[in-house]
Protein backbone atom coordinates (compact mmCIF):
# COMPACT_ATOMS: atom_id res chain seq x y z
CA UNK A 1 0.00 0.00 0.00
CA UNK A 2 2.44 6.86 0.43
CA UNK A 3 2.14 10.02 2.94
CA UNK A 4 -0.03 12.85 3.76
CA UNK A 5 0.03 16.57 4.13
CA UNK A 6 1.57 18.91 6.35
CA UNK A 7 0.66 17.13 9.64
CA UNK A 8 0.55 14.17 7.80
CA UNK A 9 1.15 12.95 4.09
CA UNK A 10 0.60 10.05 2.41
CA UNK A 11 1.78 4.46 1.25
CA UNK A 12 3.04 0.94 2.15
CA UNK A 13 3.47 3.04 0.43
CA UNK A 14 0.27 8.85 -0.03
CA UNK A 15 0.12 3.48 1.60
CA UNK A 16 -0.65 4.74 0.24
CA UNK A 17 -1.26 1.18 0.46
CA UNK A 18 1.09 -0.09 1.88
CA UNK A 19 4.76 2.24 3.18
CA UNK A 20 6.07 1.55 -0.11
CA UNK A 21 8.74 3.27 -1.41
CA UNK A 22 5.74 5.21 -3.63
CA UNK A 23 4.26 6.83 -0.53
CA UNK A 24 7.62 9.37 -0.88
CA UNK A 25 5.14 11.65 -2.68
CA UNK A 26 2.64 12.18 -0.52
CA UNK A 27 4.22 14.66 2.22
CA UNK A 28 4.21 18.17 1.64
CA UNK A 29 6.75 20.03 3.20
CA UNK A 30 6.00 21.56 6.32
CA UNK A 31 9.06 20.76 8.19
CA UNK A 32 11.36 20.65 5.41
CA UNK A 33 15.22 21.75 6.54
CA UNK A 34 14.32 20.90 10.64
CA UNK A 35 16.75 18.57 11.69
CA UNK A 36 15.88 19.54 15.20
CA UNK A 37 13.28 21.89 17.49
CA UNK A 38 14.89 22.92 21.05
CA UNK A 39 13.25 25.91 21.45
CA UNK A 40 11.85 24.96 24.65
CA UNK A 41 11.24 22.19 27.08
CA UNK A 42 9.06 19.43 25.90
CA UNK A 43 9.12 19.82 22.37
CA UNK A 44 10.34 16.63 20.22
CA UNK A 45 13.47 16.29 17.70
CA UNK A 46 12.85 15.86 14.23
CA UNK A 47 15.34 12.81 12.64
CA UNK A 48 16.00 11.87 15.63
CA UNK A 49 15.38 10.92 19.66
CA UNK A 50 12.96 8.90 21.25
CA UNK A 51 9.88 9.89 20.27
CA UNK A 52 10.86 10.15 16.22
CA UNK A 53 12.09 6.06 17.04
CA UNK A 54 9.12 5.38 19.15
CA UNK A 55 6.91 6.60 16.53
CA UNK A 56 8.93 4.71 13.47
CA UNK A 57 8.68 1.14 15.00
CA UNK A 58 4.50 1.27 16.19
CA UNK A 59 4.12 2.39 12.28
CA UNK A 60 6.57 -0.50 11.59
CA UNK A 61 4.79 -3.06 13.56
CA UNK A 62 1.10 -1.61 12.64
CA UNK A 63 2.11 -2.16 8.88
CA UNK A 64 3.81 -5.52 9.07
CA UNK A 65 0.41 -6.53 11.03
CA UNK A 66 -2.60 -5.03 9.77
CA UNK A 67 -1.03 -4.83 6.16
CA UNK A 68 0.42 -8.08 6.09
CA UNK A 69 -2.56 -9.68 6.67
CA UNK A 70 -4.96 -8.95 3.65
CA UNK A 71 -1.43 -9.74 1.30
CA UNK A 72 -1.66 -13.31 2.80
CA UNK A 73 -4.98 -14.11 1.64
CA UNK A 74 -3.82 -16.40 -0.73
CA UNK A 75 -3.32 -19.08 2.08
CA UNK A 76 -7.03 -18.10 2.66
CA UNK A 77 -8.43 -18.40 -1.11
CA UNK A 78 -6.50 -22.22 -0.90
CA UNK A 79 -8.19 -23.34 1.90
CA UNK A 80 -11.91 -21.68 1.25
CA UNK A 81 -11.60 -23.47 -2.42
CA UNK A 82 -11.21 -26.98 -0.13
CA UNK A 83 -14.39 -26.44 2.11
CA UNK A 84 -17.58 -28.02 0.97
CA UNK A 85 -19.50 -24.43 1.13
CA UNK A 86 -17.35 -22.86 -0.78
CA UNK A 87 -15.85 -25.62 -3.08
CA UNK A 88 -18.38 -24.40 -6.37
CA UNK A 89 -17.72 -20.58 -5.56
CA UNK A 90 -15.86 -18.56 -8.33
CA UNK A 91 -15.40 -15.48 -6.65
CA UNK A 92 -14.33 -16.60 -3.08
CA UNK A 93 -10.74 -14.08 -4.43
CA UNK A 94 -13.43 -11.22 -4.18
CA UNK A 95 -12.80 -11.47 -0.32
CA UNK A 96 -8.91 -10.46 -0.57
CA UNK A 97 -9.12 -8.34 -3.62
CA UNK A 98 -11.72 -6.01 -2.00
CA UNK A 99 -9.83 -6.01 1.26
CA UNK A 100 -6.56 -4.66 -0.03
CA UNK A 101 -8.31 -2.88 -3.13
CA UNK A 102 -10.49 -0.46 -0.73
CA UNK A 103 -6.78 1.15 1.28
CA UNK A 104 -5.93 2.08 -2.45
CA UNK A 105 -8.88 3.22 -3.76
CA UNK A 106 -9.78 5.64 -0.37
CA UNK A 107 -6.33 7.45 -0.55
CA UNK A 108 -7.63 10.04 -2.76
CA UNK A 109 -10.66 10.26 -0.12
CA UNK A 110 -9.02 10.28 3.14
CA UNK A 111 -6.10 12.18 2.73
CA UNK A 112 -8.06 15.64 1.63
CA UNK A 113 -10.10 15.14 4.25
CA UNK A 114 -7.49 14.65 6.94
CA UNK A 115 -5.59 18.00 5.62
CA UNK A 116 -8.61 19.52 7.05
CA UNK A 117 -9.02 17.34 9.85
CA UNK A 118 -5.18 16.67 11.55
CA UNK A 119 -6.84 16.99 15.07
CA UNK A 120 -9.12 14.05 15.06
CA UNK A 121 -5.95 11.53 13.68
CA UNK A 122 -6.12 9.75 17.09
CA UNK A 123 -9.94 9.43 16.79
CA UNK A 124 -9.36 7.77 13.49
CA UNK A 125 -6.39 5.40 13.90
CA UNK A 126 -8.52 3.70 17.34
CA UNK A 127 -12.12 4.09 14.81
CA UNK A 128 -10.15 2.17 12.23
CA UNK A 129 -8.16 -0.18 14.19
CA UNK A 130 -11.32 -1.34 16.11
CA UNK A 131 -13.23 -2.12 12.04
CA UNK A 132 -10.43 -4.10 11.28
CA UNK A 133 -10.09 -6.30 14.21
CA UNK A 134 -14.03 -7.00 14.28
CA UNK A 135 -14.02 -7.78 10.65
CA UNK A 136 -11.72 -10.62 11.34
CA UNK A 137 -13.97 -11.57 14.27
CA UNK A 138 -17.29 -11.13 12.87
CA UNK A 139 -15.70 -12.86 9.32
CA UNK A 140 -14.91 -16.17 11.77
CA UNK A 141 -18.69 -16.40 12.59
CA UNK A 142 -20.34 -16.25 8.67
CA UNK A 143 -21.35 -18.83 7.10
CA UNK A 144 -21.86 -17.00 3.74
CA UNK A 145 -19.95 -15.93 0.59
CA UNK A 146 -21.57 -12.64 0.94
CA UNK A 147 -21.28 -12.10 4.37
CA UNK A 148 -17.41 -13.08 4.14
CA UNK A 149 -16.33 -10.40 1.58
CA UNK A 150 -18.13 -7.86 3.80
CA UNK A 151 -16.69 -8.98 7.17
CA UNK A 152 -12.94 -9.84 5.80
CA UNK A 153 -13.21 -7.82 3.14
CA UNK A 154 -15.12 -4.34 3.03
CA UNK A 155 -14.62 -4.13 7.12
CA UNK A 156 -11.33 -4.78 7.24
CA UNK A 157 -9.99 -2.58 4.06
CA UNK A 158 -12.26 0.28 5.02
CA UNK A 159 -10.94 -0.23 8.66
CA UNK A 160 -7.41 0.49 7.55
CA UNK A 161 -8.05 3.02 4.99
CA UNK A 162 -9.28 4.96 8.07
CA UNK A 163 -6.75 4.34 10.63
CA UNK A 164 -3.60 4.02 8.07
CA UNK A 165 -3.39 7.24 6.24
CA UNK A 166 -3.38 9.05 10.01
CA UNK A 167 -0.08 7.05 10.77
CA UNK A 168 1.84 8.19 8.31
CA UNK A 169 0.57 11.82 8.52
CA UNK A 170 2.67 11.55 12.19
CA UNK A 171 5.60 9.70 10.67
CA UNK A 172 6.37 12.63 8.36
CA UNK A 173 5.97 14.83 10.98
CA UNK A 174 9.04 13.03 12.93
CA UNK A 175 10.88 12.40 9.66
CA UNK A 176 12.10 15.14 7.49
CA UNK A 177 15.74 15.02 6.12
CA UNK A 178 15.80 11.23 7.19
CA UNK A 179 12.45 10.80 5.52
CA UNK A 180 13.68 8.50 2.97
CA UNK A 181 15.34 6.18 5.32
CA UNK A 182 12.32 6.36 7.86
CA UNK A 183 9.88 5.16 4.50
CA UNK A 184 12.73 2.02 3.95
CA UNK A 185 12.08 1.09 7.26
CA UNK A 186 8.29 0.81 6.61
CA UNK A 187 8.63 -0.18 3.27
CA UNK A 188 10.44 -3.77 4.87
CA UNK A 189 7.54 -4.20 7.25
CA UNK A 190 5.06 -6.23 4.64
CA UNK A 191 8.67 -8.10 3.51
CA UNK A 192 9.03 -8.71 7.13
CA UNK A 193 5.51 -10.24 7.58
CA UNK A 194 5.52 -12.10 4.38
CA UNK A 195 8.22 -14.07 5.76
CA UNK A 196 6.22 -15.58 8.63
CA UNK A 197 2.65 -14.51 8.26
CA UNK A 198 1.62 -16.80 5.27
CA UNK A 199 3.48 -20.24 7.02
CA UNK A 200 1.50 -19.06 10.60
CA UNK A 201 -1.36 -18.54 8.79
CA UNK A 202 -1.12 -22.17 6.67
CA UNK A 203 -0.38 -24.07 10.12
CA UNK A 204 -3.32 -22.64 12.32
CA UNK A 205 -5.57 -23.23 9.70
CA UNK A 206 -4.44 -27.15 9.35
CA UNK A 207 -4.48 -27.57 13.50
CA UNK A 208 -7.58 -25.66 14.09
CA UNK A 209 -9.95 -25.20 11.15
CA UNK A 210 -11.22 -21.65 9.74
CA UNK A 211 -13.16 -19.94 13.17
CA UNK A 212 -10.64 -20.46 15.39
CA UNK A 213 -7.57 -19.55 13.24
CA UNK A 214 -9.73 -15.66 12.73
CA UNK A 215 -10.39 -15.39 16.01
CA UNK A 216 -6.68 -16.45 17.30
CA UNK A 217 -5.61 -13.98 14.35
CA UNK A 218 -8.42 -11.12 15.59
CA UNK A 219 -6.65 -11.43 19.35
CA UNK A 220 -3.38 -11.62 18.31
CA UNK A 221 -3.44 -8.32 16.23
CA UNK A 222 -5.30 -6.76 18.64
CA UNK A 223 -2.89 -7.75 21.67
CA UNK A 224 0.37 -6.71 19.52
CA UNK A 225 -1.06 -3.29 18.19
CA UNK A 226 -3.68 -2.04 20.45
CA UNK A 227 -0.93 -1.23 22.96
CA UNK A 228 0.74 0.50 20.70
CA UNK A 229 -2.26 3.16 19.90
CA UNK A 230 -1.66 5.36 22.74
CA UNK A 231 2.23 5.82 21.68
CA UNK A 232 1.08 7.12 17.77
CA UNK A 233 1.06 11.07 19.11
CA UNK A 234 1.56 13.37 16.79
CA UNK A 235 4.87 15.79 17.23
CA UNK A 236 4.86 18.11 19.60
CA UNK A 237 6.21 21.68 17.51
CA UNK A 238 7.25 25.49 19.36
CA UNK A 239 3.96 27.62 18.95
CA UNK A 240 4.32 30.13 16.53
CA UNK A 241 2.36 32.83 14.77
CA UNK A 242 1.18 31.55 11.27
CA UNK A 243 3.86 33.18 8.89
CA UNK A 244 6.66 33.79 11.48
CA UNK A 245 9.94 32.23 10.37
CA UNK A 246 11.39 29.18 12.00
CA UNK A 247 15.29 29.97 12.38
CA UNK A 248 16.06 26.41 14.41
CA UNK A 249 17.12 25.00 11.45
CA UNK A 250 19.83 25.23 9.08
CA UNK A 251 17.35 26.65 6.37
CA UNK A 252 14.92 28.96 7.46
CA UNK A 253 11.02 27.50 6.66
CA UNK A 254 7.76 29.55 7.24
CA UNK A 255 4.92 28.21 9.62
CA UNK A 256 2.14 26.73 8.58
CA UNK A 257 -1.34 27.31 9.86
CA UNK A 258 -2.34 24.16 9.48
CA UNK A 259 -5.97 23.89 11.00
CA UNK A 260 -6.35 26.68 7.65
CA UNK A 261 -7.40 24.27 4.24
CA UNK A 262 -4.49 24.73 1.74
CA UNK A 263 -5.17 26.63 -1.82
CA UNK A 264 -6.91 24.78 -4.25
CA UNK A 265 -5.26 21.69 -6.17
CA UNK A 266 -4.14 22.91 -9.93
CA UNK A 267 -6.30 19.74 -12.31
CA UNK A 268 -4.55 20.97 -15.17
CA UNK A 269 -2.69 17.78 -15.22
CA UNK A 270 -5.87 16.42 -16.09
CA UNK A 271 -5.30 17.88 -19.78
CA UNK A 272 -2.17 16.36 -20.32
CA UNK A 273 -1.93 13.24 -22.57
CA UNK A 274 1.11 11.81 -21.04
CA UNK A 275 -1.16 11.71 -17.51
CA UNK A 276 -3.70 9.53 -19.37
CA UNK A 277 -1.05 7.27 -20.96
CA UNK A 278 0.37 6.56 -17.67
CA UNK A 279 -3.20 5.77 -15.71
CA UNK A 280 -3.94 3.58 -18.81
CA UNK A 281 -0.61 1.59 -17.94
CA UNK A 282 -1.34 1.82 -13.77
CA UNK A 283 -4.46 0.31 -14.20
CA UNK A 284 -3.88 -2.55 -16.48
CA UNK A 285 -0.68 -3.49 -14.04
CA UNK A 286 -3.17 -3.00 -11.58
CA UNK A 287 -5.82 -5.91 -13.39
CA UNK A 288 -3.21 -8.08 -14.04
CA UNK A 289 -0.66 -7.65 -10.42
CA UNK A 290 -2.90 -9.12 -8.08
CA UNK A 291 -3.63 -12.84 -9.88
CA UNK A 292 -0.15 -14.66 -8.86
CA UNK A 293 -1.05 -13.75 -4.95
CA UNK A 294 -4.49 -14.97 -5.05
CA UNK A 295 -3.75 -17.86 -6.81
CA UNK A 296 -0.15 -19.38 -5.80
CA UNK A 297 -0.99 -21.65 -3.44
CA UNK A 298 -4.07 -23.00 -5.46
CA UNK A 299 -2.00 -23.61 -8.40
CA UNK A 300 0.57 -25.69 -6.17
CA UNK A 301 -2.18 -28.00 -4.24
CA UNK A 302 -3.20 -28.56 -7.62
CA UNK A 303 0.29 -29.44 -9.00
CA UNK A 304 0.14 -32.08 -5.50
CA UNK A 305 2.61 -29.81 -3.83
CA UNK A 306 1.67 -29.34 0.07
CA UNK A 307 -0.35 -26.29 1.32
CA UNK A 308 2.77 -25.62 3.05
CA UNK A 309 4.73 -24.94 -0.31
CA UNK A 310 1.99 -23.19 -1.85
CA UNK A 311 2.31 -20.48 1.97
CA UNK A 312 6.00 -20.72 1.37
CA UNK A 313 5.55 -19.28 -2.46
CA UNK A 314 3.87 -16.11 -0.74
CA UNK A 315 6.87 -15.89 1.62
CA UNK A 316 9.23 -15.73 -1.43
CA UNK A 317 7.27 -13.46 -3.39
CA UNK A 318 6.81 -11.23 -0.57
CA UNK A 319 10.32 -10.81 0.58
CA UNK A 320 11.13 -10.08 -3.42
CA UNK A 321 8.27 -7.56 -3.21
CA UNK A 322 10.16 -5.66 -0.68
CA UNK A 323 13.42 -5.31 -2.39
CA UNK A 324 12.00 -5.00 -6.04
CA UNK A 325 10.16 -1.86 -4.55
CA UNK A 326 13.54 -0.14 -2.69
CA UNK A 327 15.56 -1.20 -6.23
CA UNK A 328 13.66 0.93 -8.92
CA UNK A 329 12.65 3.78 -5.82
CA UNK A 330 16.79 3.86 -5.45
CA UNK A 331 16.85 3.65 -9.15
CA UNK A 332 14.34 6.53 -9.90
CA UNK A 333 16.38 8.49 -7.29
CA UNK A 334 19.45 8.16 -9.45
CA UNK A 335 17.44 9.77 -12.41
CA UNK A 336 16.95 6.82 -14.37
CA UNK A 337 14.19 7.52 -16.74
CA UNK A 338 10.90 6.22 -15.56
CA UNK A 339 10.03 4.93 -18.89
CA UNK A 340 12.19 2.63 -19.09
CA UNK A 341 12.05 1.48 -15.30
CA UNK A 342 8.30 1.57 -16.11
CA UNK A 343 8.82 -0.51 -19.50
CA UNK A 344 11.39 -3.12 -17.58
CA UNK A 345 8.96 -3.92 -14.87
CA UNK A 346 5.59 -4.57 -16.91
CA UNK A 347 7.73 -6.35 -19.73
CA UNK A 348 9.42 -8.61 -17.66
CA UNK A 349 6.18 -9.53 -14.98
CA UNK A 350 4.21 -10.32 -18.51
CA UNK A 351 7.25 -12.36 -19.88
CA UNK A 352 7.51 -14.27 -16.50
CA UNK A 353 3.82 -14.88 -16.31
CA UNK A 354 2.87 -16.40 -19.50
CA UNK A 355 6.07 -18.62 -19.54
CA UNK A 356 7.40 -19.65 -15.94
CA UNK A 357 4.17 -19.30 -14.62
CA UNK A 358 2.29 -21.07 -16.89
CA UNK A 359 3.86 -23.61 -17.64
CA UNK A 360 5.25 -24.56 -14.42
CA UNK A 361 5.23 -27.98 -12.73
CA UNK A 362 7.88 -27.94 -9.98
CA UNK A 363 8.42 -25.88 -7.25
CA UNK A 364 11.53 -24.80 -7.87
CA UNK A 365 10.23 -23.11 -10.69
CA UNK A 366 7.69 -22.04 -9.32
CA UNK A 367 9.96 -20.24 -6.28
CA UNK A 368 12.32 -18.75 -9.29
CA UNK A 369 8.56 -16.98 -10.81
CA UNK A 370 7.61 -15.66 -7.26
CA UNK A 371 11.05 -13.87 -6.95
CA UNK A 372 11.05 -12.86 -10.88
CA UNK A 373 7.24 -11.62 -10.43
CA UNK A 374 7.53 -10.07 -7.03
CA UNK A 375 10.76 -8.09 -7.63
CA UNK A 376 9.58 -6.62 -11.12
CA UNK A 377 6.03 -6.13 -10.62
CA UNK A 378 6.04 -4.79 -7.23
CA UNK A 379 9.12 -1.90 -8.64
CA UNK A 380 5.78 -0.53 -10.63
CA UNK A 381 4.44 1.20 -7.95
CA UNK A 382 7.92 2.97 -7.00
CA UNK A 383 7.50 4.76 -10.03
CA UNK A 384 4.32 6.74 -8.47
CA UNK A 385 6.16 9.48 -7.87
CA UNK A 386 8.12 10.16 -10.94
CA UNK A 387 4.80 9.64 -13.01
CA UNK A 388 3.45 13.02 -10.99
CA UNK A 389 6.27 14.89 -11.20
CA UNK A 390 6.54 14.23 -15.28
CA UNK A 391 2.92 15.17 -15.91
CA UNK A 392 3.05 18.62 -13.31
CA UNK A 393 5.95 20.51 -11.93
CA UNK A 394 3.22 21.91 -8.98
CA UNK A 395 3.58 19.80 -5.67
CA UNK A 396 0.39 19.95 -4.29
CA UNK A 397 -0.63 18.56 -8.55
CA UNK A 398 1.68 15.78 -8.11
CA UNK A 399 0.27 14.65 -4.74
CA UNK A 400 -3.06 14.68 -6.31
CA UNK A 401 -2.06 12.96 -9.09
CA UNK A 402 -0.38 9.98 -7.06
CA UNK A 403 -3.67 10.00 -5.40
CA UNK A 404 -5.53 9.13 -8.71
CA UNK A 405 -2.63 6.44 -9.35
CA UNK A 406 -3.53 4.48 -5.94
CA UNK A 407 -7.31 4.64 -6.86
CA UNK A 408 -6.15 3.19 -10.31
CA UNK A 409 -4.21 0.65 -8.78
CA UNK A 410 -7.07 -0.42 -6.06
CA UNK A 411 -9.63 -0.40 -8.85
CA UNK A 412 -7.50 -2.78 -10.48
CA UNK A 413 -7.26 -4.99 -7.29
CA UNK A 414 -10.86 -4.62 -6.61
CA UNK A 415 -11.67 -6.37 -9.89
CA UNK A 416 -9.02 -8.60 -10.36
CA UNK A 417 -11.71 -10.85 -8.04
CA UNK A 418 -14.90 -10.98 -9.77
CA UNK A 419 -12.86 -10.86 -13.21
CA UNK A 420 -10.73 -13.93 -11.90
CA UNK A 421 -14.07 -15.71 -10.44
CA UNK A 422 -15.45 -15.67 -14.52
CA UNK A 423 -12.27 -17.18 -15.82
CA UNK A 424 -11.17 -20.04 -13.60
CA UNK A 425 -12.49 -23.74 -15.12
CA UNK A 426 -13.86 -26.71 -13.38
CA UNK A 427 -11.12 -29.09 -14.16
CA UNK A 428 -7.76 -29.60 -13.54
CA UNK A 429 -5.28 -31.14 -15.89
CA UNK A 430 -1.79 -31.04 -14.67
CA UNK A 431 0.02 -31.55 -18.47
CA UNK A 432 -2.05 -28.55 -20.22
CA UNK A 433 -1.13 -25.25 -19.67
CA UNK A 434 -1.74 -23.24 -16.38
CA UNK A 435 -3.06 -26.33 -15.19
CA UNK A 436 -5.94 -26.52 -17.33
CA UNK A 437 -8.22 -24.73 -14.55
CA UNK A 438 -5.84 -21.48 -14.72
CA UNK A 439 -4.87 -21.61 -17.85
CA UNK A 440 -7.62 -18.54 -18.50
CA UNK A 441 -6.49 -17.10 -15.20
CA UNK A 442 -2.80 -16.84 -16.38
CA UNK A 443 -3.20 -15.58 -20.25
CA UNK A 444 -5.47 -12.40 -18.64
CA UNK A 445 -2.86 -11.82 -15.99
CA UNK A 446 0.24 -11.83 -18.63
CA UNK A 447 -2.01 -9.60 -21.38
CA UNK A 448 -2.67 -6.95 -18.55
CA UNK A 449 1.19 -6.68 -18.32
CA UNK A 450 1.77 -6.37 -21.84
CA UNK A 451 -1.13 -3.83 -22.12
CA UNK A 452 0.52 -1.78 -19.59
CA UNK A 453 3.93 -2.08 -20.97
CA UNK A 454 2.29 -0.88 -24.67
CA UNK A 455 0.64 2.03 -22.63
CA UNK A 456 3.76 3.31 -21.49
CA UNK A 457 5.34 2.79 -24.54
CA UNK A 458 3.30 5.47 -26.33
CA UNK A 459 4.75 7.73 -24.45
CA UNK A 460 7.94 7.66 -26.62
CA UNK A 461 5.54 8.29 -30.14
CA UNK A 462 4.56 12.00 -29.11
CA UNK A 463 5.82 15.15 -28.23
CA UNK A 464 5.88 15.03 -24.84
CA UNK A 465 8.87 12.69 -25.10
CA UNK A 466 11.39 15.16 -24.29
CA UNK A 467 9.92 16.55 -21.26
CA UNK A 468 9.27 12.75 -19.60
CA UNK A 469 13.24 11.98 -20.70
CA UNK A 470 13.74 14.40 -17.54
CA UNK A 471 11.92 12.37 -15.09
Amino acid sequence: MASLSDNGDNGTQLRTLSLRRDEQVLQQPSLEGHEENDDGPGLDQVDRGRAAWRMLLSAFIFESLLWGFPLSFGVFQNYYSQLPEYANQPYVSVIGTVASGISYMGAPIIIPFLKRTGKYRVYMIWVGWSICILGILASSFARTLPTVIFTQGVMYGVGFTVFYYPIIGMVNEYWVARRGMAYGVLCSASGFSGIFMPLTLEALLKRFGLPTTLRAVAVGLAVCTGPLIPLLKARKQPARAVGERDTSGPRATEVRDDSVPESTTDWGFLRVPLFWIYTVSNLMQGLGYFFPALYLPSYATALGMSATQGALLLSIMSVSQVLGQLSFGYLSDRRFSVNVLTLTSTSVTAIAVLTLWGLARKFPVLCVFTMIYGFFGAGYTAMWARMGTAVTSDGTAAFAAFGLFNFGKGLGNVLAGPISGGLLLNSVDTVKYGAGRYKAVILFAGSCMLASAASATASYFRPWKASTARH
